[in-house]
């Protein structure tokens, strides 16, 4: 295993106001403030979180997500505060089906859900984002090709959700969530994997698609470093060409 995830890519409209967002929402800071991309990290310097990258796009956002982050809270009133937090720096309320549920689920500047999560034991080490969620078909299948794709071990998998993190055991889940939603076009968020100077880029990209990964039509993907991919259920990541393609890492 060569690659590892980089970050949590949004496609963006206004990529510094929604970078500004997340940046303040999460207590990070923006380390990289260029015309064609704005990236927020956390402080922490052993990186234990993913950084978030913003890219501007002219796509207007026509459905649900089939990615978001789920936040972490350490108590009820830790929640009401990050939720109070969100809705004051340009967050709303919005209503996806979810029904009485303890957690709360908000939307972004530009309408990218996400969720604030009532404290769990399982997220007490993760930092501020609990976890990267993916809408699936097949939980169990999609956990197995990111897990080839990042290194990270399969920690519980079931038909409904499944769950990935690092061996160190730090920083955020990756967990992958059934729904019957149908993937309407190229999604506005996706991840990034890096590899390394020494890699043998063809090498890499063999080993991604021998798990299930296709090349996507880059007519459709502007200003990226790297290979554009999609998972098996057509999810869209890029491969960047060296570790050094992403400054922040």
């Amino acid at each position: 295993m060569s690659t590892r995830l980089a970050c949590v890519v949004f496609d963006a409209d206004r990529p510094r106001i929604v970078a500004d967002f997340w940046a303040e929402l999460l207590g990070w800071a923006v380390t990289i403030d260029r015309t064609d991309e704005t990236d927020v990290a956390a402080p922490d310097p052993d990186g234990l979180e993913l950084a978030l990258t913003f890219l501007p796009t002219t796509r207007a956002k026509d459905s649900k997500n089939r990615i978001h982050l789920d936040l972490a809270s350490r108590s009820l009133d830790h929640q009401r505060v990050l939720v109070d937090r969100a809705l004051a720096l340009g967050a709303r309320h919005i209503d996806i089906g979810q029904g009485a549920v303890p957690w709360v689920v908000l939307a972004d500047p530009e309408g990218n859900e996400f969720c604030v999560l009532e404290p769990r034991e399982e997220y007490v080490d993760t930092g501020a984002v609990a976890a990267i969620v993916i809408d699936t078909h097949d939980p169990v299948r999609l956990a197995e090709f990111w897990s080839t794709a990042s290194g990270w071990p399969i920690a519980h998998g079931s038909a409904q959700v499944a769950g990935l993190r690092s061996a160190t055991g730090l920083g955020s889940w990756l967990e992958f969530v059934r729904t019957p939603d149908v993937k309407r076009g190229r999604n506005r968020l996706h991840l990034d994997l890096a590899s390394f100077p020494t890699d043998d880029p063809a090498a890499e990209v063999a080993r991604l698609r021998a798990a299930g990964a296709t090349q996507v039509d880059t007519n459709d993907v502007g200003g990226t470093p790297g290979l554009v991919l999609a998972d098996p259920e057509t999810n869209e990541f890029c491969l960047l060409r060296t570790a050094s393609d992403y400054s922040t890492v």
